[in-house]
């Protein structure tokens, strides 16, 4: 966060004052794969190694953290990650969307559905209890500290089945707060088949695939749901649950891992 002066207006009153409020800090980070610029991501200046290697988990460029042999993170934003010799990066990158790319935190995937027919489809027999999900996500705003002072940032966490907050991030990118998450608990070797996502924005096909390649079986939001969501858990036998508000919920794909 960052301290600004600035000029409070009231309109209903005309009347105006100097203050001072936050407001929310991006930089970038620059990601290399052994010693090629992979990408330049725009975020939160948090977590950055967290970020780089979820990153790389939900875009499909590695299958699993087992594939890096090594993460250092420089004073200068640099984040390499050198992967084990016996994975073909030029394959992988091949097979990826366009590299040494500069990802704006407004901005996912360019190309989020291109190899979507070679996902494997979640089988996960993960349940949880409805009350379990409602409690999770109300609790984003509690724990949101950037959000609360600046609302420039969104939210991201994930829970094991009990309600057990497992990794929980802050970023001005909506796809860089999953991937922070995804990159927390991969490095802590947490089973994605037994959590659940919880976030604070709209359910859209990009996010619901970053779940959808490391295995996370219930997307769960306080925001809506796009088709392209919908349209993606569907085939990727992914959970989505949207609008999760006060003792309610829509939930758009296979309820049966929701129980009442």
């Amino acid at each position: 966060m960052k301290k600004v002066r600035i000029l409070k207006m009231d309109v209903s009153t005309g009347k105006a004052q100097r203050a001072f409020d936050y407001v929310a800090v991006e930089r970038p980070l620059f990601v290399y794969l052994n010693k090629i610029h992979y990408a330049t991501i725009y975020s939160s200046p948090t977590q950055l190694k967290e970020l780089a290697v979820g990153h790389v988990l939900s875009e499909g460029i590695i299958k699993s953290i087992r594939e890096i042999g090594n993460i250092t993170l420089g004073k200068d934003s640099v984040c390499r990650l050198k992967l084990k010799a016996n994975v073909n990066l030029e394959n992988r990158l091949k097979l990826s969307t366009p590299f040494s790319r500069v990802i704006l935190s407004a901005c996912g995937t360019s190309q989020p559905y291109q190899f979507i027919g070679k996902l494997p489809r979640i089988t996960s027999a993960l349940k949880v209890n409805a009350k379990v999900i409602i409690e999770s996500v109300r609790q984003l705003n509690f724990m949101a500290d950037t959000f609360r002072k600046t609302g420039g940032v969104h939210i991201a966490t994930i829970y094991k089945s009990d309600g057990n907050l497992v990794s929980f991030a802050e970023d001005v990118g909506r796809h860089n707060a999953v991937d922070k998450v995804i990159g927390a608990c991969a490095l802590d070797k947490i089973d994605f088949d037994n959590c659940f996502l919880a976030v604070s924005g709209r359910l859209t096909g990009d996010m619901v695939l970053k779940a959808g390649r490391v295995g996370i079986p219930i997307v769960a939001s306080l925001a809506a749901a796009l088709d392209s969501g919908v349209t993606l858990a569907e085939d990727l036998g992914l959970t989505l649950v949207g609008f999760v508000r006060g003792k309610r919920m829509n939930i758009y794909t296979f309820p049966e891992r929701i129980l009442s």
